[in-house]
């Protein structure tokens, strides 16, 4: 019987190690950190009627791919200085996208790399009918005529919950191309509508850390 006790325990205590030991072995994917530069969101306004027509297609961008798609698996969406959150509904706005994840969005005030992980108090939103998670003119400034330039707010750091579940942050740089806004005299210029943004993402899910 005794015997038999203490085989019994030895086997538990190999179970146990051998659990304690595939769990230290879990390995986490590194932590993407990546510019994207030019990405090209088209508005165009009509203001010969009114209310002013405002169009153009909505541009996707997926975390995870690290790149603008097509389909359904986009986190954030960039249209003239309107970026949507795909979570939540749809806010009224002409030719936005349906919402079919559950991403969300805060702006954090703050230096882009002292920004090192997503803490309690961080109030995740979505968009919502009539109103806009990323309100416009959140993150930026807006000088009006004659230069109608768009400037970004340093400090305005914008973290996303994916709709993996998994969380990034950005830092935008510039609204024009090549960051060049010395000759874009209004939005509607080619070289306006350009976004240039740094951005970390951790694609591991549950993982806070940037």
């Amino acid at each position: 019987m005794r015997v038999l006790k203490s085989i019994l325990a030895i086997t538990m205590l190999a179970f146990v190690a051998v659990s304690c030991s595939d769990n230290d072995d879990v390995v986490l994917e590194d932590v993407v950190v990546k510019k994207v530069e030019n990405l090209h969101a088209k508005e165009t306004s009509d203001y010969s009627v009114s209310p002013p027509l405002v169009s153009g297609e909505f541009v996707k961008f997926s975390f995870k791919t690290g790149e603008v798609v097509t389909g359904n698996n986009w986190d954030i969406a960039f249209r003239g200085t309107t970026i949507l959150v795909n979570g939540g509904e749809k806010t009224g706005i002409s030719g936005e996208p349906d919402r079919t994840g559950n991403a969300a969005l805060v702006v954090v005030d703050g230096v882009f790399s002292e920004i090192t992980s997503v803490t309690n108090d961080f109030n995740f939103v979505q968009d919502k009918e009539g109103s806009l998670a990323l309100p416009k003119g959140t993150w930026y400034t807006y000088s009006g005529p004659p230069q109608h330039k768009i400037s970004p707010v340093a400090g305005k750091i914008i973290v996303v919950k994916t709709t993996d579940g998994t969380y990034a942050k950005i830092e935008i740089l510039s609204y024009y191309k090549d960051m060049d806004s010395s000759n874009s005299s209004n939005p509607a210029n080619s070289g306006a509508q350009y976004y240039t943004f740094n951005y970390v993402y951790n694609p591991n899910i549950g993982d806070t850390k940037f």
